[in-house]
């Protein structure tokens, strides 16, 4: 069963075709077209997370292609400047506070006397 996770690792999407779809992307993803989140209603959002592919392996390649999307258009063209490595450090700061968030929720009790 492990194994059959990793299968497809390394190899182009069941449903991409190089005929239909030209050069190969990797921030795109080949699949059936859904509709966007953005214009799903209240009462159809049930029935949109049901149509959701929740394997460990989509989560994976949804992750890879928001990397790719993400190094496409910042960290990529020719004039990229200080946003790509503005963002890494901002990314680096939010996860180390969340992961020391219960010693740091304690200093807001802390009395500090000079």
């Amino acid at each position: 069963m492990v194994f059959g996770l990793f299968k497809n690792i390394g190899r182009l999407p069941a449903e991409y075709n190089e005929r239909v779809h030209g050069p190969y992307d990797p921030s795109v993803f080949y699949g059936k077209k859904d509709t966007p989140l953005a214009e799903v209603k209240v009462g159809e959002v049930g029935s949109w997370l049901a149509r959701r592919n929740k394997s460990p392996s989509a989560m994976i390649a949804a992750m890879s292609r928001a990397y790719w999307r993400w190094q496409f258009k910042y960290a990529q063209p020719k004039k990229a400047g200080l946003v790509p490595y503005t963002q890494t450090v901002l990314a680096v700061i939010a996860i180390f506070y969340f992961i020391n968030y219960e010693h740091i929720k304690y200093h807001k009790h802390y009395k500090h006397h000079w």
